[in-house]
């Protein structure tokens, strides 16, 4: 994302107060600027009517994102992080998102009522392989007919961007950015292979853009 629009979304993240902590205005910049995630995930929502269930929002960038595009569908986005939701909820009221809306869940659990597309971004690395497959299930019977099921997700693999992927989800979990460590990482066959098993067609496509990271993307809807 370029420096000046970056900067535009991140100034929602600055503190209330001059001394205040900045990590989060100086996160949502970098992040911004160097991770290819929401450029990729906005090319496949831009021209969607439907509203947008985000699940694992965290800071709840995407809504940010989206509006920086001029695509303002109904957001809902959903974690187990309350602390990041909190300052998500906050962000939004200062940006002055409409029709944008944060909930604490455990997506091991059951998922909110919703009928339009899906986002599902750096989220399955954290869960058992079993859980995976029920998430999926659920994101899956929440999509309306025609919508996206998108997911960024890097994939396993015995190689470099695969061991660099590893460390870094790992440091994010030391850090405490993250609530939970990674658990599996799912191959290519197999993901596509539990979304068809869920009667989606999946296309996967690698989104590393200039990062060291074995990330792709995965945009599934009903076959």
């Amino acid at each position: 994302m370029p420096r000046e629009h970056a900067r535009a979304i991140a100034r929602a993240f600055l503190p209330a107060r001059r001394w205040g902590n900045r990590y989060d205005y100086h996160y949502v910049q970098a992040k911004l600027r160097s991770d290819p995630l929401y450029p990729g995930v906005i090319a496949i929502l831009r021209d969607t009517p439907w509203p947008v269930l985000d699940l694992g929002c965290g800071l709840g960038l995407l809504a940010h994102a989206l509006r920086a595009a001029r695509h303002a569908p109904a957001y809902l986005g959903v974690d187990i992080d309350t602390a990041k939701l909190a300052r998500a909820e906050r962000a939004a009221g200062v940006a002055a998102l409409r029709q944008v809306a944060f909930a604490p869940l455990d997506l091991t659990g059951q998922l909110p009522p919703h009928a339009g597309s899906v986002a599902l971004l750096d989220v399955l690395q954290y869960l058992p392989a079993k859980r995976q497959q029920a998430l999926l299930a659920n994101a899956a019977a929440r999509l309306a007919a025609g919508a996206p099921l998108v997911i960024r997700t890097p994939l396993a693999g015995d190689h470099s961007r695969g061991r660099l992927t590893r460390i870094a989800d790992r440091l994010g979990h030391l850090s405490g950015w993250m609530r939970t460590a990674p658990r599996d990482y799912p191959s290519r066959e197999g993901l596509l292979a539990a979304l068809s098993s869920l009667g989606l067609r999946g296309e996967c496509t690698p989104l590393y853009g200039t990062t060291p990271f074995n990330n792709w993307l995965v945009v599934a809807r009903r076959a």
